[in-house]
């Protein structure tokens, strides 16, 4: 309880800035840390739990004829997860990732449900948390409809610019849906 406490004081936006909601969450989250490399859910199987990053990055992706397609990377204070396996209960498509050590709060599905039958503020904070999901979603489909390769690395650059230090650049290549090539001619330019 008192590293717990010491992580939320430290991260004070993590935890979803509701300190009801952080403690009925911090009572149920498995501290943990994560050496980097390590899967902490793996395509093809049941992904039963979601992430708090505290620190560190993961990234999502799957596999496709042998090459990895990276679809989202989490960062300190984001969730990391596979929504749709977790919710439905079936096999991801998707795996994720450490990119570097990783520290995170782990709730498992059955924890997470118990807290939303028992606490109705987290069950509305989570309501509001996967409209959320869904914005970004709807922003991610549009921005590969309506944006150049140019116009996408200028604004993922300016919503994550920590990533391009730490994160090899053929998985931001692959998120942004360009070859590494390319990402090098736009960066260069």
């Amino acid at each position: 309880m008192i590293i717990k406490n010491l992580i939320y004081e430290e991260n004070h936006a993590l935890l979803f800035q509701n300190p009801e909601v952080a403690s009925a969450i911090t009572e149920i989250a498995i501290y943990n840390e994560y050496p980097k490399k390590h899967l902490l859910c793996k395509e093809g199987t049941v992904c039963d739990s979601f992430y708090i990053i505290t620190s560190g990055i993961t990234r999502m992706f799957y596999n496709k004829e042998g090459m990895d397609v990276t679809i989202h990377f989490s960062t300190e204070n984001e969730a990391a997860g596979v929504y749709e396996s977790f919710a439905k209960r079936n096999k991801s498509k998707f795996s994720i990732e450490t990119l570097e050590p990783v520290i995170a709060y782990k709730i498992t599905y059955d924890n997470f449900n118990k807290l939303l039958n028992e606490n109705a503020k987290v069950e509305r904070y989570f309501r509001f948390f996967i409209q959320k999901l869904h914005i970004n979603l709807i922003e991610r489909i549009n921005d590969s409809y309506f944006y150049n390769a140019k116009e996408r690395y200028e604004k993922f650059f300016s919503q994550k610019p920590e990533l391009f230090q730490k994160v090899p650049l053929k998985y931001i290549a692959s998120y942004l849906n360009i070859t590494p090539e390319t990402l090098s001619r736009i960066r260069n330019n």
